[in-house]
């Protein structure tokens, strides 16, 4: 439930008005989330996550694990200030033939809070990224 709690106030004020971050703030946020070496072990622990997950692993069942890991350790380095440069596809097109609904979408938000929680990223570096993230949820959420 808490979880859950969390998840909607995040989305609750994103929507209500949270502006894109500065590449100052941004900065701060890619050396919070540890750098490159934290930001590839947060998304190992994440996709690991994914992947058991019975609620949604069925749709990464022909995924490539590593693929997956790298596109999103670029995604989240790239959003977070970081050097990188995600390369990979635009939201709406890689998640347009998934059908994924918005319980489902929760629950890859859960998976991820778990990660970070278990990597020790404070609770306002954690909102920090998932206010980032959480404008693509209207690209990814194809099943209303």
């Amino acid at each position: 439930m808490k979880k859950f709690f969390l998840t909607c106030c995040v989305f609750l004020g994103v929507v209500l008005g949270a502006q894109a971050q500065t590449q100052a703030a941004s900065d701060t946020l890619y050396q919070a989330l540890g750098q490159k070496a934290g930001i590839t072990a947060l998304v190992d622990d994440f996709v690991g996550r994914v992947l058991r997950d019975e609620r949604i692993k069925h749709h990464f069942k022909d995924t490539n694990p590593k693929a997956l890991k790298d596109s999103l350790s670029d995604q989240f380095c790239q959003l977070s200030g970081g050097p990188c440069k995600y390369e990979g596809a635009d939201m709406k097109a890689a998640h347009a033939d998934m059908g994924i609904r918005k319980h489902e979408f929760n629950a890859l938000v859960e998976d991820l809070q778990a990660a970070m929680d278990a990597r020790g990223i404070p609770f306002t570096q954690q909102n920090r990224l998932l206010a980032l993230l959480a404008p693509m949820h209207r690209d990814i959420i194809t099943e209303r």
